[in-house]
């Protein structure tokens, strides 16, 4: 039976790879698919992993219906085995319905892969939806990490450094570290939740040991 499955883990933790190396063991095994995409770092209609691989892809924009381009692609005689979505968290809620259609009616197995929460740690739309409609919803065992050494579960957006919890929720950005010694405009950075929390990125942590990590709370409660 085909099943709509749902990968999901913080940025940097391996999710475009995985949907990369999906697709070559599909392949492999003579199914054939598509690959779709939004808003990758790499450009438009491309998917692209951070180890350097890339593979063409279907651009998903708000107007997109997977539906209709399934059925037409069968229609004209074209065989589709799967489909692999990448950056699904920025798919719309109708779209993940018009794909989990595709799985019920059309017994298509459908991989998304996708970030759960924004930088202000509040579900994506998209993502909310495959929670509340995938058969399985696999958590990727690659843990990312904090500029601290734990486990890193939330998603931060940076300006020039600093952490920021106000505006678009959609800024395509980088987590790579810039090469030269100005912090990008727009960047993003994983945390573990205390340090999203108290709005420590690396940047800060790196200028405040200079001076000393302050203590979360005032003197009043020393006493």
């Amino acid at each position: 039976m085909a099943e709509l499955q749902f990968f999901t883990g913080t940025m940097d933790s391996g999710k475009s790879t995985l949907a990369l190396q999906t697709n070559h063991n599909h392949a492999a095994r003579g199914r054939v698919g598509r690959i779709f995409t939004s808003q990758d770092r790499a450009g438009a209609a491309t998917l692209s992993s951070r180890l350097g691989l890339q593979h063409d892809a279907i651009e998903v924009d708000g107007a997109f219906d997977f539906w209709k381009y399934v059925v037409g692609a069968l229609t004209r005689g074209g065989r589709v085995d799967y489909l692999i979505c990448d950056e699904a968290q920025f798919y719309t809620p109708t779209q993940i319905e018009q794909l989990a259609r595709i799985v019920d009616e059309l017994q298509i197995d459908v991989f998304a892969f996708g970030i759960l929460t924004d930088f202000r740690s509040v579900l994506f739309p998209g993502s909310a939806r495959l929670v509340e409609l995938a058969d399985r919803m696999n958590v990727l065992q690659v843990e990312a990490l904090c500029w601290c050494g734990k486990r890193a579960t939330q998603n931060a957006r940076t300006e020039n450094g600093e952490m920021v919890t106000e505006g678009e929720v959609i800024v395509v950005g980088d987590v790579d570290p810039s090469d030269d010694d100005a912090a990008p405009e727009i960047g993003y950075e994983v945390l573990c939740r205390q340090h999203h929390r108290r709005g420590m990125t690396a940047s800060r942590a790196h200028a405040v040991q200079m001076i000393g990590d302050p203590l979360p709370f005032g003197d009043s409660r020393l006493g």
